[in-house]
């Protein structure tokens, strides 16, 4: 008779070391916000620079849209690297986890490294800005009391030629008004005729113009304002584009970079010393 011998294995506890480390986690996400800050600086600088406001001179605006969301992207791919190799490399070492666990745990790390950093930029980001933007407010402060940018297109309606002298008639509650028409028409899509008819017969009114030549103007400077806030629609649409990507880019980076940081902090031999 045989008797086979049947061997039963136990289960491999792991060890106690949480599987997140925290610390790890956050000194990569301060890593990659910092350096992600100091790059957008250096790449705001270097834009401000390239684009200059004599014609034929400095880069096209495609170029230029084009440039930043490359930029965004190479700045994501810069700080999300070295923010996850932080992340993998200063984690605590786990003992007795399968390398299949190890790889996904280190490529957790990377990501929420990522989401941090993502967080922590937004918000100085966006303090950052308001801080510029109120500044730049209180400094200009007689400028902005006298409207908002529809009153470019209310000069552009009641703008007067060279052979009409100018109209005593005219205030400020009237010039206010257009705004508040153009505003509100733009806002819905298009001025109604009724409201055309009107700053139609107030352009006529202030610059002497006839009727006919009073409706050509005001209907030009309706689309050159509707177009212009199409651009700037279409603009916004592709930096979005752009600063996703960027995102994604800088997610996926992390985490490998992580899986890097966290080989080689396995793989590091506490018995050997560097020269």
């Amino acid at each position: 008779m045989v008797i086979e011998t049947v061997e039963i294995s136990t289960p491999v506890e792991e060890s106690g070391v949480p599987p997140v480390s925290w610390a790890a986690v956050a000194a990569g996400a301060i890593a990659a916000a910092a350096l992600t800050l100091v790059l957008l600086a250096f790449g705001a600088g270097m834009g401000f620079s390239a684009v200059s406001p004599w014609g034929n001179s400095g880069v096209s605006a495609s170029t230029f849209q084009i440039g930043t969301g490359v930029y965004l992207i190479v700045v994501a791919m810069l700080a999300s690297t070295i923010g996850g190799y932080i992340a993998g490399r200063l984690r605590t070492k786990w003992v007795d986890v399968h390398t299949h666990e190890v790889f996904f745990r280190d490529t957790a790390h990377g990501f929420l490294a990522w989401g941090l950093a993502t967080v922590l930029s937004a918000a100085f980001l966006t303090a950052a800005a308001s801080n510029i933007a109120g500044g730049a407010l209180s400094g200009l402060a007689p400028a902005a009391e006298s409207g908002g940018p529809v009153d470019y297109y209310v000069d552009a309606l009641l703008r007067s030629n060279l052979t009409a002298s100018p109209n005593p008639t005219d205030s400020e509650a009237t010039r206010r008004e257009i705004a508040r028409i153009l505003t509100t028409g733009l806002r819905n899509g298009d001025v109604p005729a009724p409201d055309r008819t009107y700053m139609a017969q107030v352009v006529a009114a202030r610059t002497g113009l006839s009727q006919a030549d009073a409706d050509k103007r005001v209907s030009e400077v309706i689309n050159q304002a509707k177009t212009d806030l199409d651009n700037a629609r279409k603009a916004a649409a592709k930096l979005s584009l752009w600063l996703t990507a960027s995102l994604l880019i800088g997610a996926f980076s992390a985490s490998l970079a992580a899986t890097e940081g966290g080989q080689v902090r396995d793989n590091w031999n506490p018995g050997l010393t560097g020269r």
